[in-house]
């Protein structure tokens, strides 16, 4: 059985076993170390504010403030004031001046939990904040400038708000330059196992849980996710006996035992369509997601899968939606770098040749180590070929940077058939990661 990964945050444990969130804390050490806003997506419970911790941990800012505020819970006349400060006398009640929230995070990361809940005025003024415009407090003439990371989370979908004009489009896409999504806790089942036994042995150390128990933990839903589970853990806790080693299936909360599902027969029941789709729906369950390979098991094109998920997805029987654990807006799909070690032939433009290893790939360019000293602003042939894909790529690359360690060759005059090959094979390889390209067009 794979070890649990323990990452201390403050005074609280982010555990993680199953593959997805280990996906997901390898995105989150990705994104910490760029400047840009982060958009966390996940039902309640599902631990977006520990991402958020986490993303502040591995960031540069992590020496200064974090500073949460769980934008559900701000009276809405008190958001504005609250977010931004006040100056004495800007209201019935402001005897003196009052920094705002973002003044208390100036250099570094603020977290708004439940950031669709924020009125269509404060959306207004939010977004000026994240495009680095100072601003008044509530009753000032002076202005605040702030350097201050945004990390926003929501258990809403946004972009059916936005859609509804219920969320400011251009809000949206500048809190999501990255999004990142938190499976819900009956995705992960791995992570039950361990968060059972983690908040199990903060209340009881010597007990442990049975092989029964940790089934029936398993087998139920979470729909209030890791915080259900973590209240589950205490009331079993102060329901157990002194000194109690074994902690069984009817030992735990009663709506937890009784929530288990009857075994099936084992016999499908259903027309040929219904058992089409449940071995598409199963098959890319097996690959995380992922149509190309889901696709190569079943023996049909990937472009056939799509249309069959497009058809399914217009009906009403399917609730199937595909993991993903964060988005890739368009321009970061162009600069998403696939680390990848494949032999480059390099070809200048007198026919000398030099052999050299790739280290990263992107749409836009390779970065290599090995091989001739190179010209910078020289025009390259390379040529090389990528796992999984039949075609060798032949690509004329211009030299961009160089350094000790290797160097770095942007694309020139790609071809748009062999750019949109290279693309696709690129999100892949991202989607196998645990991303998804964004499907809403900027606004």
């Amino acid at each position: 059985m794979e070890t649990a990964a323990h990452l201390g945050l403050d005074n609280q444990q982010f555990i993680v076993r199953s593959p997805a969130m280990q996906k997901l804390v390898a995105m989150i050490e990705r994104v910490a170390q760029h400047p840009v806003s982060v958009l966390i997506q996940g039902e309640t419970g599902s631990g977006k504010e520990l991402v958020a911790r986490a993303l502040h941990k591995y960031s540069l800012r992590s020496g200064k403030p974090f500073v949460d505020v769980n934008c559900a819970a701000l009276p809405e006349h008190l958001v504005e004031s609250e977010l931004f400060g006040y100056e004495k006398g800007a209201f019935s009640g402001a005897e003196f001046a009052k920094p705002g929230l973002f003044e208390l995070a100036n250099g570094g990361t603020i977290f708004l939990d439940e950031v669709g809940e924020l009125p269509t005025k404060v959306q207004a003024k939010l977004l000026r904040v994240l495009d680095s415009v100072p601003y008044f407090r509530l009753g000032g003439s002076r202005k605040i400038a702030v350097d201050v990371r945004v990390i926003a989370a929501t258990n809403r979908n946004l972009e059916t708000e936005v859609n509804n004009a219920q969320f400011r489009r251009d809000l949206y896409h500048r809190l999501g330059n990255f999004q990142l999504c938190v499976p819900p806790l009956r995705e992960r089942p791995e992570d039950v196992i361990v968060l059972a036994e983690h908040f199990l042995a903060q209340h009881c150390p010597a007990a442990r849980l049975t092989k029964q128990a940790l089934a029936t933990l398993q087998q139920y839903r979470w729909p209030g996710n890791v915080r259900e589970l973590q209240n589950a853990m205490l009331k079993t806790a102060l329901k157990a006996k002194p000194g109690i080693t074994r902690i069984d299936a009817h030992d735990l909360p009663a709506e937890i035992c009784g929530a288990s599902e009857p075994p099936t027969s084992g016999i499908f029941e259903g027309t040929l369509g219904d058992m089409e789709k449940e071995m598409i729906l199963q098959a890319l369950d097996r690959h995380s997601g992922n149509q190309g390979q889901a696709a190569r098991q079943l023996g049909i094109s990937t472009r056939t899968l799509r249309r069959k998920l497009e058809r399914y997805r217009m009906s009403d029987h399917c609730n199937y939606k595909i993991t993903s654990l964060g988005t890739l807006n368009e321009l970061q799909q162009r600069y998403y770098r696939v680390n990848v070690e494949t032999p480059v032939l390099i070809t200048d433009s007198r026919g000398g040749q030099a052999q050299a290893i790739s280290v990263n790939v992107s749409c836009g360019g390779i970065a290599i180590r090995g091989g001739a000293t190179l010209e910078r602003g020289a025009v390259f042939e390379l040529e090389f070929a990528l796992p999984g894909m039949e075609a060798q790529f032949q690509i004329k690359a211009k030299l961009a940077w160089t350094s000790p360690g290797g160097s770095g060759m942007g694309f020139v005059d790609l071809h748009p058939a062999l750019e949109q090959q290279l693309r696709r094979w690129v999100l892949e390889r991202a989607q196998l990661d645990g991303w998804t390209a964004s499907e809403l067009a900027g606004g």
